[in-house]
């Protein structure tokens, strides 16, 4: 088990699983979890000032800007513990931004897992993604079915499919994402463990168990 103060760190495109793996990590070790993604979409949901900038980069497929993620990395990186960050940093100066508020927390970057996945295959996790609208659970039409045909488990309303999630926005992210990323991977170099993110969840976590 590692000691606390180090910060683990998860990249990869859109749909490849960096999430779940994320949270399996920071279970194992007892460590924060912090998701960039489950904190715009909740400053969207609840329609705030930053919210409603976020909105307008998420429909279009495009980044939010590398100031306003550091603000909200920074706002949420409040205790000196072990930390998990699921796709953060995405860009160079997100990553020097990074750096300067983890510096200042005593907080060190052990290393940094990127999760690799086919193309077409992340297009197919993603565009199968369903959301209840109330509750907010999520389902996936090929590996995490309803009960009933795209009907909320919990709530009985009719699943949707987030804006972001549909083909010609998906497409847009990764192109996105593999060139904001290039850089990114050079600068973490000497920390980054390449995974091959296509298996089953179990299998993918026991890869990366073997680092933790």
């Amino acid at each position: 088990m590692v000691e606390e103060g180090k910060v683990f760190i998860l990249i990869g495109p859109p749909g490849s699983g960096k999430g779940t793996q994320a949270k399996k990590v920071s279970e194992f070790l007892n460590y924060s979890f912090i998701s960039t993604g489950d904190v715009l979409r909740e400053e969207v949901k609840k329609k705030t000032k930053l919210g409603n900038i976020v909105k307008k980069y998420m429909e279009k497929g495009a980044l939010v800007p590398d100031d306003l993620m550091l603000k909200i990395i920074k706002k949420n990186l409040k205790k000196k513990k072990g930390i998990v960050l699921d796709g953060f940093p995405r860009t160079i100066n997100q990553a020097k931004g990074l750096d300067e508020i983890l510096k200042n927390k005593s907080l060190k970057i052990d290393k940094v897992f990127y999760l690799k996945v086919k193309e077409e295959e992340i297009i197919k996790r993603l565009s199968s993604r369903r959301i209840c609208p109330k509750c907010q659970s999520v389902y996936n039409l090929i590996t995490k079915k309803p009960k009933n045909d795209e009907v909320c488990d919990i709530c009985n309303l009719k699943l949707i499919q987030r804006d972001d999630d549909k083909e010609e926005v998906i497409r847009k992210r990764l192109e996105v994402y593999n060139e904001e990323t290039k850089e990114l991977l050079n600068y973490y170099k000497d920390k980054i463990l390449e995974i091959n993110g296509e298996g089953n969840p179990e299998e993918v976590f026991e890869k990366i168990r073997k680092y933790l």
